[in-house]
């Protein structure tokens, strides 16, 4: 039986996981891991970034554009807190990511040693689970462990904390198959009679309202999602992290529901008689005032995380498991159904609540027109990643999603800086698709480092920064709540677009009238056809993201308008 190095050790078992693309940053405590990694350039491809914040959401974006397990490497001490916000970030929206981080050799733990830091107590409460090997004999089934309780039930990080000398110790190894998981294990033990019921409540129900969450995954559940649609007869919308779960051009698409959602959804949430929340954790940015919530309906939820049934929302009736595989089976016991008023009470919505930016007309370029350019052009086929904010929201509201997952955005912690990360990982992910990373100009300068990352590997990312020179959610927020005291919320940055651009050896755009904006945006996705592009859209520092529903209040009274004025 052959002894191999725990460094390759490590190797050997991402690749026994089927690992091929890992991001990360050397360092002393991880030396032999790199040292490994050298050896196996031929099977596992490494991706360098500016900062480990940048690889651990280029581990995340990874994840998310793919379906496979994300794999971040860092040193010991601040390598590793530096990937803390990544793997809260992947916490919070349920992404499979495995970090790996050096540590101390095992004599010197526990005495501050240089760069050292107790990264397993740090990271607990934001992993699945973390570990910290301190026997070579362990190292390659704690690997596995990680990667299977990454993927198995709800999706989440796991962090294996590995010192140093464990790195350079030797044990047999042998290569061992893939742990499958087991879907029933998340099931309810009376699944049965849980989905007969659940069955019950849909055939009662005259007005249902069928809502996904970011827990539809893949193309699978997709089309799980679109054949209960049908056969209930029942208007869809989604969350932020459930955008593309359902066909955004289907008529039965509402729009997002929530804070930021559209009047129709809002419409549908007040009179529906059964809200039906599949793969969602009833997010407080969705239900806003959980006394208001669906005022006049009974709550279904569906879901494999027994620990969000009633955490939110009180609810009637829960089906724990998949998502897909519950879908699936409803869809074998309920007979077709037909709601031709409460249908056509939906489009009556459509028509008369369209999502527009209203009190833009003086304006020249728009993010409603820029986003709605892109999608035409895109044949609504990009993968969209983002930052946080209005931008966010933008991207969301008006680019018209086909896929799950093809929103790529932070949306359980709202970390500013992720999407240019994310996007690397995407674009590793997805080389044949045209990957953008949609930021304002208050996130992108939290990371902007990243586009060297993107210069160095030639990673043909389009980095659009509407630029608005403020930080606009907050300074929206201010407008309507804070007496329009702009407390540190316009920015006033010299920063040249095109010069930084050009000082990372990255191909620069900039749009600032609604004349230019297709033809620009038609140069550079042909330009990023085989490099990176950065594009600046400069926007008017007024435009809110509406609707808009204040904390607290019922989602179901939406702010449709906002007077632009300083």
């Amino acid at each position: 039986m052959e002894k191999l190095t725990g460094a390759d050790i490590i190797c050997e078992c991402l690749i026994e996981q089927g690992v091929d693309v890992v991001f990360g940053y050397p360092g002393g405590a991880v030396l032999n891991i790199y040292d490994s990694l050298y050896n196996y350039s031929d099977r596992i491809h490494h991706v360098l970034t500016a900062h480990e914040q940048g690889a651990s959401h280029a581990a995340d974006g990874y994840a998310r554009a793919t379906g496979k397990t994300g794999v971040v490497i860092a040193t010991s001490g601040p390598g590793a807190t530096n990937l803390v916000t990544g793997i809260a970030t992947a916490y919070m929206d349920s992404v499979p990511m495995v970090a790996i981080t050096g540590n101390v050799a095992c004599a010197l733990l526990g005495l501050d040693s240089f760069q050292e830091v107790d990264i397993t107590g740090i990271t607990t409460p934001i992993t699945k689970h973390n570990f910290i090997v301190k026997d070579v004999n362990k190292l390659a089934d704690t690997i596995r462990e990680a990667f299977y309780i990454a993927n198995d039930g709800r999706k989440g990080p796991v962090l294996v904390d590995v010192p140093k000398d464990i790195t350079a110790q030797k044990a047999e190894f042998v290569n061992k198959p893939i742990k499958p998981h087991n879907p029933a294990a998340h099931c309810t033990l009376h699944q049965d009679s849980c989905l007969e019921k659940a069955a019950e409540l849909i055939r009662e129900s005259k007005r249902p309202f069928l809502y996904s969450g970011g827990g539809v995954y893949g193309e699978e559940g997709k089309a799980a999602l679109a054949r209960l649609a049908e056969l209930i007869d029942s208007p869809v919308a989604s969350s932020l992290m459930g955008q593309g779960s359902f066909d955004q051009h289907d008529p039965r698409y509402m729009g997002m529901l929530g804070m930021h959602g559209t009047k129709t959804a809002a419409e549908a949430l007040k009179n529906c008689d059964l809200f039906i929340g599949v793969g969602t954790r009833f997010s407080d940015r969705v239900i806003g005032n959980p006394k208001t919530f669906a005022p006049n309906a009974k709550v279904l939820h569906i879901d494999i995380d027994p620990a969000e049934i009633n955490k939110n929302i009180k609810v009637f009736h829960q089906v724990i498991g998949d998502s897909t595989d519950i879908m699936i089976k409803l869809a074998k016991i309920i007979p077709q159904q037909s709601h031709p008023d409460w249908m056509n009470n939906i489009a009556e919505w459509k028509k008369t609540y369209i999502c527009e930016q209203k009190g833009t007309v003086q304006l020249d370029l728009t993010p409603q027109y820029l986003m709605e350019t892109l999608d035409r052009l895109t044949d609504s086929e990009a993968v969209i990643c983002t930052e946080v904010g209005q931008a966010q929201m933008w991207a969301a509201q008006y680019y018209s999603y086909k896929h799950p997952h093809q929103l790529i955005t932070s949306g359980g912690l709202g970390t500013m800086g992720y999407g240019l990360g994310a996007s690397i990982g995407a674009k590793c992910g997805q080389p044949d698709k045209t990957v953008v990373n949609i930021a304002g100009d208050g996130s992108f300068h939290m990371n902007l480092n990243e586009l060297v990352t993107l210069s160095k590997h030639n990673i043909p990312v389009i980095e659009l920064v509407i630029n608005n020179n403020v930080l606009g959610m907050v300074r929206q927020w201010q407008r309507l709540f804070y007496d329009k005291r702009f407390s540190q919320t316009t920015l006033d940055r010299p920063t040249d677009y095109a010069k930084l651009g050009e000082a990372f050896g990255i191909k620069t755009f900039i749009i600032d009238k609604k004349a230019d904006c297709e033809d620009i945006l038609k140069q550079a996705l042909e330009a990023a056809k085989t490099a990176p592009v950065l594009i600046e859209a400069r926007i008017d520092k007024d435009i809110n993201v509406l609707p808009m529903v204040p904390a607290g209040k019922s989602v179901t009274e939406p702010i449709l308008e906002i007077e632009i004025d300083d």
